[in-house]
């Protein structure tokens, strides 16, 4: 059995006040953890198949995606994360495949704006490897070549959204 010295970082911790009186013990601040991480929907479509197999393969890739967070119970959130994407030669639909990656997180002591841009910007970050990873798998299975998805910069999104949000509120003020 090894003993425990200084540089192995495996210093006892004071027990909570809480705790000691019988409460139940609270972090003293700001919580953030993933609880799981699953696929809630995925789909793929291929409606020229065969036909489109045979031409030459230049299609105009189509990529949207979006997220959207509910509340589950008390500090727990489920937050989905909605990837389409569509590959179209001239106009005739090549394939479609959509993936609905989803996640379960504990968010607790944080500030209605900090909760607002974890919910928008990093639980979605953490879930695009995954629904990356599920939408390649769907179109190679569909015996297409790979979608590499480059990364996304959920932040950017996020203060993009938040400063239209308030374009939009000064425009609607300034008719009034």
């Amino acid at each position: 059995m090894a003993e425990n010295t200084p540089d192995q970082n495996n210093t006892p911790t004071a027990p909570d006040a809480g705790a000691a009186n019988g409460q139940e013990a609270r972090p003293a601040g700001p919580a953030f953890a993933l609880q799981r991480i699953y696929l809630k929907d995925a789909s793929f479509e291929s409606p020229r198949s065969p036909v489109v197999f045979q031409g030459q393969w230049t299609p105009k890739i189509v990529f949207n995606l979006g997220s959207k967070s509910a509340r589950v119970a008390d500090g727990i959130y489920e937050v989905v994360l909605t990837i389409t994407v569509e590959a179209k030669i001239e106009d005739n639909a090549a394939f479609l495949a959509e993936v609905h990656q989803a996640g379960i997180f504990t968010c607790s002591g944080l500030t209605d704006g900090d909760l607002e841009h974890v919910l928008a910007a990093v639980c979605p970050n953490i879930l695009f490897p995954y629904a990356r990873e599920a939408i390649d798998g769907l179109v190679v299975k569909g015996s297409f070549p790979p979608v590499n998805l480059a990364p996304v910069n959920f932040d950017a999104l996020y203060v993009q959204s938040k400063q239209k949000q308030a374009a939009d509120a000064a425009a609607a003020g300034a008719t009034n």
